[in-house]
C-alpha cells in the first residue's frame, strides 16, 4: 500500500506538472484546437477549472492501483513497460470516451486525437514511474 502511496504522490505531481506546459504549449503546437476550446461545446465557466488539475491526480492514483495489480503481467525495461501500460490504458479507457465524446460533441478529429496523444503520454510517464519505484 505504501507503494501505491508513494508513487501515486510522485506521478500525481509530475503528471500535474505535464498537464501545466500542455496548457502553455498546446496554443502554440496546436493552435486550430486551441480555437476551438472557444465554442459553445466547451464550459466558459471557470469554476472548474480546478476540475482539469484534478484529473491527474485521480488518474495517477487510480494507474497507481492499476500498477500494483498486474505490474508481473508488463514485460520490459522501463520504457516498454511504460509504453505497455499506456497502451493497455488508451485501449480500456481512452479510446472508448473518445468515440463518446466525438458522438456526442461537435470536435475535430484533430482535437480527439490530441486528447488521445495526452492520455497516451500520461500513462506512459505514469508507467515510467512506476516501473522505477516498484521494483
Amino acid at each position: 500500500m505504501k507503494k501505491i502511496i508513494n508513487s501515486g504522490l510522485v506521478t500525481s505531481i509530475v503528471l500535474l506538472v505535464f498537464a501545466y506546459l500542455c496548457l502553455l504549449v498546446m496554443p502554440v503546437l496546436l493552435p486550430k484546437v486551441a480555437q476551438e476550446y472557444y465554442s459553445p461545446a466547451f464550459v466558459s465557466d471557470e469554476s472548474r477549472n480546478l476540475l482539469y488539475y484534478i484529473h491527474p491526480v485521480v488518474l495517477s492514483f487510480g494507474l497507481a492501483w492499476f500498477w500494483n495489480r498486474f505490474k508481473k503481467l508488463l514485460k520490459g525495461n522501463a520504457l516498454m513497460q511504460g509504453v505497455e501500460m499506456a497502451l493497455i490504458y488508451v485501449v480500456i479507457a481512452t479510446v472508448p470516451s473518445l468515440l463518446i465524446t466525438y458522438s456526442a460533441i461537435n470536435v475535430s478529429l484533430l482535437t480527439i486525437g490530441s486528447w488521445l496523444l495526452y492520455g497516451f503520454t500520461q500513462a506512459l510517464i505514469a508507467g515510467v514511474i512506476f516501473s522505477k519505484m516498484h521494483v
